[in-house]
């Protein structure tokens, strides 16, 4: 059985020459749910965009046991549902139903398969009375939750967040990490909130300077306060 994700030796160097991941290795199984913290510039954002192709540095990233390269692409995005940190990269067309739309008839199925991948996403969600509402007038709680649907439409097997409670207020907050909780996929997320690791993640990946610096069980990460304080973490008690 493969892995939903490999990642064997994987380095990148931004153009200006900053190095951003040195030989990094990841394995995630299906089902696994993984929190990836670390300080800012830790090499997160870019570790997370080599997932879909976005990026591309030396090394073998497979994600669902499809490499990621040029030919594979397109198998590769539709296995692999990406939300963005910010909803506004993930959502610009007019309504609801269109953003959510986008990928299937990207994908090229027929109205009815549209509509039923459309629905069954925004359910996922507890969105579906939002479906012909205007996309950029609603609340960044709700925002982040129909860039959520824009990627479960195309019914990925593996689910990659960037920061996902960043900007929401704790109402909105905790109706993520509810949602977060029951969707049924195997989940890497890039997170500083160290309570939505302890509270949803079994295992935590620590990434810092471009390394991965501890990977394990999260209980057992997050006693250990060394390792936090030396990586810019802490144990939210």
């Amino acid at each position: 059985m493969h892995h939903s994700i490999e990642i064997e030796n994987l380095s990148f160097t931004y153009p200006d020459g900053t190095p951003a991941l040195r030989d990094v290795s990841l394995s995630i199984s299906p089902g696994e749910k993984v929190a990836l913290v670390g300080p800012n510039g830790a090499g997160k954002s870019t570790l997370i965009l080599h997932l879909n192709g976005i990026l591309s540095g030396e090394g073998s990233v497979r994600v669902c046991g499809l490499e990621v390269i040029k030919k594979n692409l397109g198998l590769v995005r539709s296995s692999v549902g990406l939300v963005f940190q910010s909803p506004e990269d993930q959502l610009f067309s007019l309504t609801v139903f269109d953003d959510v739309a986008f990928g299937p008839l990207y994908q090229g199925l027929s109205a009815d398969e549209v509509n039923k991948n459309v629905d069954y996403a925004l359910d996922a969600v507890h969105m579906l009375t939002y479906k012909k509402r205007v996309s950029h007038h609603l609340s960044m709680g709700e925002k982040k939750r129909i860039a959520i649907a824009t990627v479960l439409s195309m019914h990925p097997e593996v689910l990659v967040l960037d920061e996902p409670t960043g900007g929401l207020d704790p109402r909105s907050r905790r109706s993520l990490i509810h949602l977060l909780k029951e969707l049924p996929l195997t989940m890497l997320v890039s997170t500083h909130d160290m309570l939505l690791v302890k509270e949803i993640f079994p295992r935590m990946v620590v990434l810092d300077e471009g390394s991965i610096v501890a990977d394990g069980l999260t209980t057992t990460l997050m006693q250990d306060t060394a390792l936090l304080e030396a990586h810019g973490l802490e144990n939210p008690q």
